[in-house]
């Protein structure tokens, strides 16, 4: 399935290098040359314009400027396909080709007086008996009311068929893209609720969806007009959601691949991207451009110290990252910016889904080693040697007090029937978990002789917990203990709750054997416990076994 899918994702990124690639350029355009006033003559295709500046102009605020360029067109249009003009220019402004006007976007130089119109992309038919083979002129009446010092112009002159749906084109694969991040997004996030120690899946998902608003941030002026009086809030945000982006990729892989210093290593990253982000925030291509170049040389430095530390999946992510800076630099930025994010997100979920196998190995692991020490405890209670010790405990008390006797005979049989139905669940009440402790002290009171004591303090009745741990914790305790001076041993269980976790604390008040023997082997009871509580609780609990001065101490910690 992960190949499929990355075939097809190579098969989108070459769809979208064939369509991003310059065609044959039907023009040739030469030096623009601008001078501030108003005067209509200055369309005029033979107009003098010698004296005229090649620098931008500095204008004020609403104050209308001319702009000239000398257009030369390589290729006569087909007929019933003729050429069209788009500017990209910041302003309301007149187009007039060859000295007559062919296109108006907005009301240049009465911008104070009238409301906002036109709108950043528009497009203009040039007439088909002025689009022949040659030199032509085009002069642009301007005025900038709003961002005065953002004077600039380029065009685009093709088919206008073609002006009209290379736009559409590039924008609905780039939604493609955004809507497939949209969903990886909203799926790991629903991951990291499930398990919110995964702040890794958290942060793939918080990249994922800060690129998809990325992604419509950048294409909504293709089906949504907006006049450049509001471009300003729209080149904002762009540049916000690339700052996130920038820092969230580099801080997965620090996660991923950790390294010595770690937080230093982020906080000084993050003063860069900052100073960036302010130095010429204006310029917001400028901006972008070092922020991604400053994200890709971090995360680099990141995968190389994977690769030296052999890390899992270290050098996939180093290809996908090379990719990336080869299609940044092959195709226009405002394309391949959004297919370089790509190609490392695709890389950062590769390294995810690399942990999501482990964790799945892991509890499939975990089921199939609680299901062997789950028989190897039935085995356990029903071996040879404890049936013959209670059949012999029990013949003792028949013919000695044949009314004990019967109740040794219940006894035991409540025991065997209770771990008949626990013993194939995996989450029972803590009611049922403690009778069965009950029971099994009654069978050792009758066979050892002792007096086994139980306690309780706090039980929630309404908790449940995977079955036999407690039994476990009980057993260990009778069979790691020697009673004290009274002949008795003590079992008390407390239940506490707060906001980040729950426990149980077991305690044994004994005499403690291996306290004696310095013994601190793991067994198969503590191996079954651990388990038990990584089947029903995978990563979220915590527990602990120590000898203290009364006995015996265990903590199990389930985390909320």
């Amino acid at each position: 399935m992960r190949s499929e899918f990355l075939s097809n994702f190579l098969l989108l990124c070459v769809v979208l290098f064939a369509t991003s690639c310059s065609q044959t350029p039907v023009f040739k355009e030469y030096q623009t040359y601008s001078k501030i006033g108003d005067q209509k003559e200055w369309a005029a295709k033979n107009w003098n314009d010698e004296d005229w500046d090649k620098k931008k102009p500095e204008i004020e605020s609403g104050e209308v400027y001319w702009s000239r360029t000398q257009i030369d067109i390589l290729k006569a249009p087909k007929s019933l396909h003729p050429y069209a003009i788009r500017p990209h220019i910041y302003g309301e402004y007149e187009v007039y080709w060859d000295g007559i006007m062919i296109g108006k976007n907005g009301n240049p130089g009465q911008e104070a007086v009238l409301d906002p119109e036109g709108e950043m992309l528009a497009t203009f038919i040039i007439p088909s008996h002025l689009a022949n083979e040659g030199e032509h002129m085009l002069a642009i009446r301007t005025s900038l009311y709003y961002f005065p010092d953002h004077v600039g112009m380029r065009v685009t002159i093709d088919n206008y068929d073609d002006l009209l749906t290379d736009r559409l084109i590039e924008t609905s694969y780039m939604h493609i893209f955004a809507g497939a991040f949209l969903i990886a997004a909203i799926y790991f996030f629903f991951l990291y609720l499930s398990d919110k120690k995964e702040y890794n899946m958290l942060i793939f998902s918080s990249s994922c969806f800060l690129f998809f608003i990325l992604n419509l941030t950048e294409f909504i002026t293709t089906y949504l007009p907006i006049h450049y009086a509001y471009h300003h809030i729209r080149l904002e945000i762009k540049g916000v959601l690339i700052f996130g982006i920038s820092f969230l990729i580099p801080l997965y892989f620090s996660k991923e691949f950790p390294f010595p210093k770690r937080k230093i290593f982020l906080g000084i990253y993050a003063v860069i991207l900052v100073f960036i982000f302010f130095i010429k925030h204006s310029f917001i291509d400028f901006t972008a451009r070092n922020m991604a170049l400053n994200m890709w040389v971090f995360s680099f430095g990141i995968i190389i110290f994977g690769i030296y530390k052999k890390k899992k999946g270290a050098r996939l992510v180093m290809l996908t990252l090379l990719l990336s800076l080869l299609i940044h630099f092959s195709i226009s930025f405002e394309v391949g910016i959004f297919i370089g994010f790509s190609i490392i997100l695709l890389g950062m979920f590769y390294l995810l889904s690399l942990r999501i196998k482990e964790q799945r190995l892991a509890y499939e692991t975990s089921l199939v080693q609680s299901t062997r020490l789950r028989l190897e405890l039935l085995k356990k209670n029903i071996q040879p040697h404890f049936l013959m010790n209670t059949l012999t405990s029990l013949i003792d008390w028949i013919e000695e007090s044949p009314k004990k006797g019967v109740l040794f005979i219940e006894a035991l049989a409540k025991e065997f029937d209770l771990f008949n139905q626990i013993e194939n669940k995996t989450l029972i009440p803590i009611t049922q978990e403690i009778e069965l402790c009950r029971r099994h002290l009654e069978i050792m009171e009758y066979r050892k002789e002792i007096n086994y004591l139980w306690e309780e303090d706090n039980i929630d009745t309404n908790q449940k917990i995977p079955p036999g741990i407690l039994l476990t914790l009980l057993e260990n305790g009778i069979t790691h203990n020697l009673p004290l001076e009274d002949n008795t041993i003590k079992f008390k269980l407390i239940y506490s709750v707060n906001n980040d976790y729950k426990s149980y604390t077991f305690l044994t008040f004994a005499t403690s054997i291996k306290q004696k023997t310095n013994t601190t082997k793991e067994g198969t009871g503590l191996k079954y416990i651990k388990a038990r509580l990584t089947e029903s609780y995978h990563t979220q609990w915590d527990f602990s076994s120590e000898i203290v001065d009364h006995g015996w101490k265990n903590i199990i910690k389930i985390y909320a």
